[in-house]
């Protein structure tokens, strides 16, 4: 009979036991997605609870991994929110497919290093053939490139890194950037990792639709320049967190040409909605963008994580994070070779692109469009179930896969049902606040979400909203 005990001398098990651990896992990971809409949204852990059951040393002689697996399937895995949940609609989902997750596990099995050509040209070669086509996508010009990161965060901040050495040559002192009070909370994080004081930072009251507001952006960079400052960053959004609003793309990057301004289009959650018709009519004027950020765990369906920043001219971004130690003479002796340290802040990088390749080679271009087209009538579909109950608002309209609404004027109402829906465990929506009122919102990006669930969804929170 084969030994399968573990050789813990040298960190390994032996084949059948690697096998029998292996399946264990791709069997549970095929039970999560197959059957995981008819289970619970999830669920939120008491600290009490469930700090106490990680908080120790761990085992001094291994265990049994079909006993940690137990472990995990007992105490880790119901005791999250399932983000990949089709009737999780909070905050931006991550509806992520098998494939993307089995491509991370080859990725990570095969420890596969993406810093260096040197490293993993393959790993090299197909990250750069996706970044352009992503390039090709949003309508970048072919000197074009970028990066896969962590996500958005990573990617909004990589991109501003290259924007305050291509036109400021990082000297920040009275330089000032613009966006509304609806830009995502990582590009002030961003730009307050790289220097930027909040005296620099101009955060314009959004309009009535949540967007950033031309005419007060004008009027703020005109102000500034009289002050003897720099005007020298505009932020837009493509899809912002809240509302889904798309700022007025053309608009602004005319006014960035005019005054000499960077323009960065912060796309995490929307700019992959460009490969549908609908969201290339809502994204005219992506393509004109100095950088951009996008998050493919987002809207084109992938595991975490994996985010992407482009940027117009690639070259600025190798000028921004190029340094050549002694110790990698060897990496940049062929410059037709393509380093992916050079382009942004990690050398030890792991294999993010290898799962949307995967994807889009497994299921098809077309597949993908399909579904970015069907969460933009899905969360259609929500509004008009809430526009035909009683007591139900509209606080914002359903666009780019999100709709915002209340019951009745009271906020701490729009609190409880929250809570009263993550109790109840069959759906799963957030709260935010819109012009100093609560609102509810709904984000309907799953691919496996169907109507049934949506109208479902809404059902029960009417039902409950009724009950408190």
């Amino acid at each position: 009979m084969a030994d399968t005990s573990p050789d813990r001398s040298c960190i390994s098990l032996p084949l059948e036991a690697m096998q029998r651990f292996g399946y264990r896992i791709v069997d549970l990971l095929a039970e999560h997605f197959a059957q995981m809409e008819h289970g619970p949204v999830g669920a939120k852990a008491d600290p009490a609870q469930i700090i106490p059951l990680f908080d120790r040393e761990p085992s001094e002689h291994g265990r049994d991994p079909q006993e940690i697996l137990a472990q995990l399937e007992r105490d880790v895995f119901p005791n999250n929110l399932h983000v990949d949940h089709p009737r999780f609609f909070a905050f931006v989902p991550g509806p992520n497919n098998f494939v993307s997750a089995m491509a991370d596990a080859l990725a990570a099995g095969f420890n596969v290093f993406n810093g260096t050509w040197f490293g993993g040209s393959a790993a090299a070669a197909l990250e750069l053939g996706l970044i352009r086509w992503l390039c090709r996508v949003c309508g970048l010009p072919a000197d074009a490139g970028g990066l896969f990161v962590s996500g958005g965060s990573m990617a909004n901040l990589t991109a501003l890194v290259a924007a305050r050495h291509a036109r400021l040559n990082d000297r920040i002192e009275g330089a000032v950037v613009y966006f509304s009070d609806q830009t995502h909370s990582s590009v002030e994080r961003a730009l307050r990792v790289i220097g930027f004081a909040p005296d620099q930072l101009r955060k314009i009251q959004s309009d009535s639709e949540f967007k950033l507001p031309l005419a007060h952006l004008r009027l703020a960079i005109g102000e500034d320049r009289a002050r003897g400052l720099q005007p020298f960053c505009i932020i837009a959004n493509a899809g912002t967190t809240n509302t889904g609003a798309v700022d007025a793309l053309p608009a602004l990057a005319e006014l960035a040409a005019a005054e000499n301004l960077w323009l960065h289009v912060d796309g995490a959650f929307g700019a992959a909605a460009i490969l549908s018709e609908r969201g290339r009519a809502l994204l005219q004027g992506l393509e004109r963008a100095d950088s951009i950020t996008l998050d493919p765990h987002k809207w084109l369906f992938q595991s975490f994580e994996c985010g992407c920043v482009l940027v117009r001219d690639a070259l600025l971004l190798k000028s921004a994070f190029q340094i050549k130690p002694d110790y990698l003479r060897d990496v940049h002796r062929v410059l037709e070779e393509f380093n992916p340290c050079d382009y942004g802040v990690q050398l030890t990088r792991s294999f993010r692109a290898l799962k949307l390749w995967l994807s889009l080679e497994t299921f098809g271009l077309a597949a993908f469009r399909e579904a970015i087209g069907r969460g933009f009538e899905l969360a259609e579909l929500a509004e008009r179930e809430l526009r035909a109950r009683a007591g139900w608002e509209i606080l914002s309209p359903a666009q780019m896969a999100t709709v915002c609404f209340r019951f009745g004027s009271d906020d701490e109402l729009q609190t409880r049902i929250v809570d009263a829906m993550l109790r109840d465990c069959f759906a799963l929506l957030a709260s935010t606040t819109l012009q100093g009122v609560t609102a509810l919102r709904l984000c309907t990006i799953n691919p496996r979400t169907s109507e049934e669930d949506i109208i479902n969804t809404i059902e029960r929170l009417d039902g409950l909203a009724r009950q408190l």
